[in-house]
């Protein structure tokens, strides 16, 4: 992991720390534990639709700002009893990366996206605190630029500049992850979630394996990322 994304992890870190806790035993509720009859009847008295929420990340275009890449994204979820947790999330990623050694440049942008669920594994599930674990599918088509580089004939002498425009390529990958989520006030609430990336199928242009892929982040067969969500639920 990079310094940078070493600090905006521990940025990310410190603010949910900031958001009040409960005990632990209590919240999260891990030892077995019967259901009462008045806990039976809550549950049964709780309707299955529970509202929708729209959010964006935070750190995305931090990311974006301090670097050579980043991305922007939002999504959209249902909340079911709260228990479960269908989600659809939407972005654009580029990338405008020189070589400091070579000089060859790398440029690409284009939007992905990702569906999946999360499921809520607190003790109490209607709670304005939540514990999500859940997975994504994820997608992306884009076309990427490298070049131009000036290259030297050691043979012959003289020098050519390669370059390759539009080269293109798809991404498909699932995210495993983990977060929390909180109200921070009436229909506002913060999250944070680590996310672990594996690619599950790629196309690849003539010019090999790009440097960035929207939405993944660097290429290569996994990797590990974090958001920062504020959301408003209604």
């Amino acid at each position: 992991m990079t310094n940078r994304k070493s600090i905006l992890f521990c940025i990310c870190i410190a603010i949910s720390l900031l958001l009040p806790q409960r005990s632990m035993a209590q919240q999260y509720g891990f030892h077995k534990h019967k259901r009462t009859a008045a806990e039976q009847a809550l549950e049964d008295s709780i309707p299955l639709f529970r509202g929708v929420a729209v959010g964006v990340d935070l750190v995305g275009p931090v990311m974006r700002a301090v670097s050579d890449y980043g991305q922007y994204e939002g999504f959209a979820r249902v909340n079911l009893k709260d228990r479960y947790f269908p989600t659809v999330e939407v972005g654009y990623g580029s990338a405008d990366k020189t070589d400091d050694v070579t000089g060859l440049r790398y440029k690409t942008s284009a939007p992905f996206g990702r569906v999946g669920m999360d499921f809520n594994v607190m003790k109490n599930k209607h709670d304005v605190y939540r514990i999500l674990v859940g997975f994504r599918y994820a997608y992306t088509s884009f076309n990427y630029d490298i070049g131009p580089l000036e290259v030297q004939d050691p043979v012959w002498g003289g020098s050519g500049t390669y370059e390759a425009k539009d080269q293109k390529c798809s991404y498909g990958w699932l995210e495993f992850g983990a977060g929390v989520d909180a109200q921070l006030w009436k229909f506002i609430r913060l999250g944070w979630s680590v996310r672990y990336k594996t690619r599950v199928h790629q196309k690849v242009a003539d010019a090999g394996e790009p440097w960035y892929i929207p939405g993944y982040g660097k290429s290569g067969t996994s990797r590990m990322g974090i958001l920062f969500n504020l959301a408003f639920e209604l």
